[in-house]
């Protein structure tokens, strides 16, 4: 399986929060997901790193 590894930016502040993995020939496009940012201290949109 083609799983890649990625990391998960908070938009705002643009602290890196997270790392995760994903199937990137079955989801080309880039993940967005609302997660809890400890620097922002609240749910914001973290979008994934370039």
């Amino acid at each position: 399986m083609p799983r890649d590894n990625i990391i998960i930016k908070c938009t705002v502040c643009g602290e890196e929060n997270y790392i995760g993995s994903k199937n990137k020939r079955s989801h080309p496009e880039r993940m967005e997901i609302k997660k809890y940012c400890p620097r922002c201290n609240k749910m914001t949109l973290h979008k994934e790193k370039k």
